[in-house]
């Protein structure tokens, strides 16, 4: 006859706490948890980075990004003035003039900031993420050829910023900003500003930039 769970009657029902948490064991029970022990080791023995399988095609070292620069880091120091250690964009892969940009800053731990933010755990200030948009903005704002106009470039201010998760050594941030609206008579440049780690957008803002004269 299979093993049954019978509801006790008042005087038999459990007062402690482990008796109450105590289950109710039926034959196949023991094999089953034991199966699922041996699947949660082979899981802790098992460390791999989380990576969407379908786009895998070979070994998992071989499926990083590698983005063709349409600028690399020379060419956006030929434009802005910026350097280290504040020059805050590696690369931009996209770019159509007066319209959008795409770039990208990978995040390491030698990065200069890390050792007072925080020493016990280091996470991008939420200031720089903002800050480095703004220059992938003054890389779609500045005219290449206009030599003047690369030591004119300021953040004028920053409007709906919010951040939605931290940003760590190993991210590769990503960032597009778009331009709303240039005033090329007055210098004055609107533009929104995303950052993403993966798919998971961790900084968003309204950025105002100004060309001066």
């Amino acid at each position: 006859m299979a093993a049954q769970c019978l509801q006790p009657t008042v005087a038999q029902r459990p007062t402690s706490r482990s008796q109450r948490a105590a289950p109710c064991l039926a034959g196949s029970t023991v094999p089953l948890r034991r199966e699922r022990q041996r699947q949660k080791l082979r899981k802790a023995l098992i460390v791999r980075a989380e990576v969407d399988v379908s786009q895998q095609t070979g070994a998992l070292e071989k499926s990083g990004p590698d983005f063709k620069p349409l600028k690399d880091v020379q060419a956006i120091m030929d434009i802005l003035p910026h350097r280290f250690p504040f020059l805050l964009v590696d690369r931009v892969i996209e770019l159509e003039p007066e319209k959008y940009a795409v770039g990208y800053k990978n995040v390491t731990i030698n990065d200069n900031f890390f050792p007072g933010h925080f020493p016990q755990r280091a996470i991008m200030p939420g200031v720089l993420q903002v800050e480095a948009m703004a220059q992938l903005g003054g890389l779609l704002m500045i005219d290449p050829e206009n030599e003047a106009a690369k030591n004119n470039f300021f953040f004028g201010g920053v409007d709906n910023c919010k951040w939605r998760r931290p940003v760590v050594p190993g991210d590769c941030l990503m960032m597009r900003v778009e331009l709303v609206k240039f005033n090329k008579r007055y210098g004055f440049a609107k533009m929104r500003g995303t950052c993403h780690v993966g798919a998971n957008l961790v900084c968003e803002a309204d950025l105002n930039l100004v060309m001066g004269k």
